[in-house]
C-alpha cells in the first residue's frame, strides 16, 4: 500500500511538473506557440506547397510547414511545436508535380536530381513569393495561438 502510494504521489509531481514546463521537452529553444493558417492563391486553396517563416532576427529560428488543401501547421523542431513569438518574412513555394525527364536532370535520381529537378519544376504561384529578399508577404507570432491567413496574388 505505501509502495503504491509513492507511485502515485511521483506520478502526480511528474505530470505537474510537465505542466508547468508546458508539457513539452526542455530541448533549450523557448518557448513555442501554434501557428496555422490557410495559404490561398486568386481566392482558392493552394492545393500543396511549402510554407516558411523565416525569422526578421539575426540569431532567431525559422519555422516551416507543408501547405495540403490550403492549410498549413508550422515547425521549428518537432511536428507541429509551432514558432516563437517574433516577426517573420514569409515565404511560399508551390511547385508542378509533374515527372521531368532524366535527360534534363542528368542520370539517375539522387538527392542532387531532385534539386535539379524541383528547379526546373513549372511554379504554380509567382516567384516572388518563394525567396525572403522578394517576398511581401510578414507575419508576427505572438505568445497565443496563432492563425495566421495568406492570399496570394499575380
Amino acid at each position: 500500500m505505501r509502495r503504491e502510494r509513492l507511485r502515485h504521489t511521483t506520478l502526480l509531481v511528474t505530470v505537474a511538473l510537465m505542466a508547468a514546463y508546458g508539457c513539452g521537452a526542455n530541448d533549450g529553444l523557448g518557448q513555442r506557440y501554434p501557428v496555422s493558417g490557410m495559404v490561398t492563391y486568386k481566392g482558392q486553396p493552394l492545393a500543396s506547397g511549402n510554407i516558411n517563416f523565416v525569422s526578421e532576427k539575426a540569431d532567431g529560428r525559422s519555422a516551416s510547414g507543408t501547405v495540403e488543401a490550403g492549410r498549413y501547421t508550422l515547425t521549428t523542431q518537432t511536428d507541429g511545436d509551432g514558432a516563437m513569438p517574433g516577426m517573420y518574412k514569409v515565404t511560399v513555394v508551390a511547385k508542378e508535380a509533374t515527372a521531368v525527364p532524366l535527360s534534363k536532370v542528368g542520370g539517375a535520381p539522387s538527392q542532387q536530381q531532385s534539386f535539379k529537378a524541383n528547379k526546373v519544376a513549372k511554379s504554380l504561384i509567382p516567384n516572388k513569393y518563394g525567396s525572403p529578399t522578394t517576398t511581401e508577404l510578414k507575419a508576427e507570432v505572438k505568445a497565443e495561438t496563432n492563425k495566421l491567413d495568406f492570399d496570394l496574388t499575380d
